[in-house]
């Protein structure tokens, strides 16, 4: 399994009466592989993984890893505020085929240092798939720190990190712990070329949904080295980034994600649509980055 390069987190499109809409969830996942990204996130917090069934969470993975038929790695969020659950929760995405397991930090509860230590190896040594470690302290309140990463890195089941921290001091510390077991993925669109042109393996990105060939073309640029070239491609998405976190993800994406025929522009509550004021800007960035050339 190769977890590098442009990684998409997806989606997941409701219908107007707020049930899968599995033919939306079908066409995003074909223009994602078509547009080049290299690896798919089902049920992550873009994916609104906390206002999902168990069943509704089955039945996206199980369409995933059938449509996508091992053409590119996919991986099924499994995280909980609670390691007992948090394992069961990934035992199951084990069972249903997932190639590895998105695991974010316990959210609310406020773990130490040593218990997020234990928490994951236990996770690790129990749950029987890849686990890929997720650290958000801005949704969650809880920050896994690269000590804590470095001790982990070293369980020969934890194979990767998604960091979505900002600021490139984090990002330079984890990067240190980069190895052919371990990556370093972002999980921040807007510092996501700093952090390829610095050496992370990949990103897991939101803005990948709405745009999956430049921010592909983006990745490359980075991850070969291609400065002027990626950061022209950079400044060209900024502006999508942006619109993108005027509301708390995934509300403006799901907006703009409808205005491609992609599921309806509402979230679950207690996400609500789109503001009005932010929908023209929106609607105008997509029209742009769709008449522009790769």
């Amino acid at each position: 399994m190769n977890l590098s390069g442009s990684i998409c987190a997806l989606a997941t499109p409701f219908t107007a009466e707020g049930k899968l809409d599995l033919d939306a969830f079908s066409r995003l996942i074909e223009r994602q592989i078509a547009g080049g990204t290299q690896g798919l996130v089902v049920a992550g917090s873009t994916g609104e993984a906390h206002a999902l069934s168990d069943d509704e969470l089955a039945t996206l993975v199980s369409q995933a890893l059938r449509q996508v038929a091992g053409r590119v790695p996919v991986l099924v969020g499994s995280g909980g505020a609670n390691t007992a659950k948090t394992l069961a929760a990934t035992r199951r995405v084990a069972e249903l085929g997932a190639d590895a397991a998105l695991v974010v930090t316990p959210y609310y509860v406020r773990p130490t240092q040593d218990g997020l230590l234990q928490h994951y190896r236990a996770i690790a040594d129990e749950a029987g798939l890849p686990i890929v470690l997720y650290n958000v302290p801005g949704r969650t309140g809880c920050d896994l720190l690269p000590a804590t990463v470095a001790a982990l890195a070293a369980h020969p089941r934890i194979v990767a990190i998604k960091e979505a921290v900002a600021d490139p001091a984090r990002m330079q510390a984890l990067l240190a712990l980069r190895s052919a077991e371990f990556r370093v993925l972002s999980g921040d669109d807007g510092t996501a070329c700093r952090s390829l042109l610095d050496g992370a393996d990949g990103v897991i990105s939101v803005a990948n949904n709405l745009a999956p060939a430049p921010f592909r073309a983006l990745c490359d640029a980075a991850r070969g080295g291609r400065r002027e070239q990626a950061e022209a491609l950079d400044r060209r998405l900024q502006p999508l980034f942006d619109a993108l976190g005027v509301e708390s993800n995934p509300i403006p994406l799901k907006w703009g994600l409808s205005l491609q025929g992609l599921g309806s522009p509402r979230p679950r509550l207690p996400l609500v649509e789109l503001s009005p004021g932010h929908r023209e800007r929106l609607r105008d960035l997509l029209t742009n980055l769709q008449d522009a050339a790769v």
